[in-house]
């Protein structure tokens, strides 16, 4: 699943519920600020450009971005698209003959002859129609010996799969109902009062016998009296649409075992190991989370507008493979291995999902990587799980229990060294989850030339991506396990820092939630590569 970063919370009354925004007070590019002189926990990007790299030589670095797609005509993204020099754009001939017909940018694995996926199901979903076919309404006494363990399986699916359903159900319900009692409410006020904007005191003093009326008078005030008179109330419907446009997604596709999005693509999805498939739109219907992740990683820093990544010297390369909802393990692992034969130094996958059916696949495909000097970055999930004891794919374990040395897990944090200094909503884990690096409130890149907030481990990983791309601009030499050394060994410390643990409020200590225990910063990996090149170190 694409994690989404727009995580609604609720207030609750007797009656009805109501949207919240959060909207602290923070720079806009607060993750490029230094923790000293910002009183940021940032990464500290734009000291380190000003003092450790000025006038230094880099490179280019290729990182491709797997992900939903991404608008590569966005004023402050087209400049810093990878494009694939051997191919010639839209004469229909696989010029590069790597298989792939003009793959100008990159490639787009879950789309087809007559189109594109957009949504699709959830693994867990696709696991339950697996095993439903297999054992239905079999009694466990019925089932062979050999097949005892997969129908226990299949019970804890079946529990799942019927519990995640049945409470999105839910909330979808609860976000119609209220969008639609909020909208016709505000609308019939304004087109009675003759007003274009509402204000409480407006809704206060208006007076009527009609029922109608005094329930769009009443229902109002009663979002007033808990969110306050100041309420924005076009805001709150833009967010409950945001959420019902959410929960209908997951309701409509996500759990539908009806669905099949592979006849959009047309491949045999049964062959694991069949890789030229798709097309080469790169955009998608809805590229808006790929396009904040490769505006995070490399925003042209010099152009004077929008936002400035944290790259410099760094070709994004397109790899759609994401859709709203679970990716598939078949997709996985050809973005992989495409992004890898065409030149990409590091991956960056801000996705995840629970179940991975085809893992031996994608560990292929990792383990190619690995061979190839690829560095993969992975978002950690948001989930508010400790990663340790549940699971989340990809993985940088191996079936056979070994580990790839060329992975980083990136766990989401905030601006602050307070008890919410580590976002509520990621994942962690000493053993599974490498550091922590910005993901909250993040402001970047989204369709037709837009920028916005955006929150997530999803946020977290393109950080990640930025510095390991920084470090390989400027050292060319570092290979992409020594990057991940560096990045982990020159995280920043915190003696005691104690923080909520995700998805509760115990306080534990910062250093218990990651194998580093530390916060990616890019001044202390530079400086830290600088040392180890032997070079002097500006100060």
């Amino acid at each position: 699943m694409i994690y989404r970063s727009i995580v609604i919370a609720f207030f609750i009354t007797p009656s009805v519920v109501f949207a919240q925004t959060e909207n602290k007070a923070v720079p806009r590019d607060w993750f490029l600020r230094d923790p000293q002189q910002d009183s940021v926990q940032g990464l500290s990007v734009e000291k380190t450009y000003s003092t450790l790299l000025k006038d230094q030589p880099a490179r280019d670095v290729i990182v491709a971005v797997v992900d939903s797609g991404i608008d590569i005509d966005h004023e402050d993204l087209k400049d810093v698209i990878w494009v694939n020099e051997r191919e010639i754009p839209g004469n229909g001939i696989d010029d590069d003959k790597n298989g792939y017909i003009d793959d100008v940018h990159g490639w787009n694995f879950i789309g087809g002859k007559n189109g594109n996926v957009d949504a699709d199901t959830y693994e867990l979903t696709r696991e339950f129609i697996r095993l439903n076919k297999k054992f239905g309404t079999t009694e466990r006494s019925k089932v062979g010996k050999k097949q005892k363990a997969e129908f226990d399986q299949f019970v804890k699916v079946k529990e799942k799969y019927e519990r995640l359903k049945e409470r999105n159900e839910q909330q979808y319900k609860i976000y119609s109902s209220l969008y639609r009692n909020m909208k016709h409410s505000i609308d019939t006020l304004k087109a009675t009062m003759k007003k274009e904007t509402l204000h409480a005191e407006d809704v206060k003093k208006f007076e009527s016998e009609d029922p109608e009326l005094l329930f769009a008078k009443g229902f109002l005030l009663q979002l007033y009296r808990n969110a306050g008179e100041e309420a924005d109330l076009d805001e709150y419907i833009k967010e409950l649409k945001e959420g019902v446009d959410y929960f209908g997604v997951i309701v409509n596709y996500g759990y539908n075992v009806d669905f099949d999005s592979r006849k959009i693509v047309g491949d045999n999805y049964a062959d694991v190991n069949e890789k030229y498939y798709g097309n080469n739109d790169v955009k998608g219907p809805d590229p808006t989370h790929g396009t904040h992740v490769a505006g995070i990683i490399a925003a042209n820093r010099n152009n004077a507008i929008g936002i400035k990544g944290i790259a410099d010297h760094v070709k994004i390369m397109v790899v759609r493979a994401v859709p709203n909802g679970d990716e598939r393990d078949k997709d996985i692992a050809n973005a992989i291995i495409y992004a890898v034969d065409n030149g990409a130094k590091i991956i960056n996958m801000s996705f995840g999902k629970s179940f991975s059916p085809e893992k031996a696949a994608v560990d292929k495909a990792v383990k190619y990587a690995e061979q190839k000097g690829v560095l993969l970055v992975h978002a950690a999930g948001n989930e508010g799980d400790n990663s340790d004891e549940k699971g989340n794919f990809p993985s940088r374990f191996y079936l056979g229990g070994k580990e790839a040395k060329n992975w980083v897990e990136v766990g989401a944090s905030s601006w602050g060294t307070d008890l919410d200094f580590v976002a509520d909503f990621s994942n962690y884990g000493k053993k599974t989850v490498s550091f922590f690096a910005p993901g909250v409130q993040i402001y970047s890149t989204t369709p037709g030339n837009t920028y916005k907030n955006e929150s997530g481990t999803s946020m977290a990983s393109p950080a990640t991506a930025g510095v390991s791309a920084l470090l390989m601009a400027y050292f060319p030499e570092l290979t992409a396990t020594q990057v991940k050394e560096i990045l982990i060994n020159s995280t920043r410390k915190f003696d005691h820092l104690k923080v909520k643990e995700p998805g509760g409020q115990t306080e534990v200590e910062f250093s218990t939630l990651s194998l580093s225990g530390g916060l990616i910063n890019a001044y202390e990996a530079v400086k830290m590569a600088q040392q180890q090149r032997g070079a002097k170190i500006v100060k």
